[in-house]
């Protein structure tokens, strides 16, 4: 390791010189970074694309956007309020139950939906439920990647 918690790591492609690459000890990589941005991309676009193309009624449609827009955010809300109180961050005990009702509120109001939608094929919903949760896995993993990176970024400072 070299000075001020950095991380060099060291490519070689045959026939070129080294190059170095540094990152923060702590801080995600790329190539991770990359991948989750990805995961993100693509569930949300696939779950939105699925939605438009849908030929359930207006409501419908607005009911399954309200619910992923409602799960991100829970999703979100939660890994932040797990990750302050491990980390002993002060976190009152309402926003973390409410944050834990949220997510759950989010996720049962899409099974429930999915279950109860009489004009939804069976892969329709199988769709919808994988796109779901693709798009809050990698929401969650976004902000956290985020977070690793600042608290580097933090640690380099100091």
């Amino acid at each position: 390791m070299a000075e001020n918690n950095e991380v060099i790591i060291e490519q070689q492609e045959p026939g070129q010189q080294k190059n170095k690459i540094e990152r923060r000890e702590g801080e995600p990589t790329a190539a991770f970074k990359g991948a989750t941005w990805a995961a993100f991309i693509l569930g949300a676009s696939s779950y939105l694309i699925g939605l438009y193309n849908a030929t359930m009624e207006l409501n419908e449609k607005g009911y399954y956007f309200a619910v992923l827009v409602f799960g991100l955010y829970s999703a979100v809300s939660l890994q932040k309020a797990v990750r302050d109180r491990e980390e002993g961050i002060p976190v009152t005990n309402i926003y973390y139950g409410i944050s834990w009702f949220a997510f759950i509120i989010a996720v049962s109001l899409m099974a429930i939906g999915l279950y109860n939608a009489g004009s939804i094929i069976l892969s329709e919903k199988g769709f919808y439920g994988m796109a779901f949760v693709l798009s809050l896995f990698a929401a969650i993993t976004i902000q956290k990647n985020i977070r690793d990176t600042q608290r580097a970024r933090e640690r380099e400072l100091l």
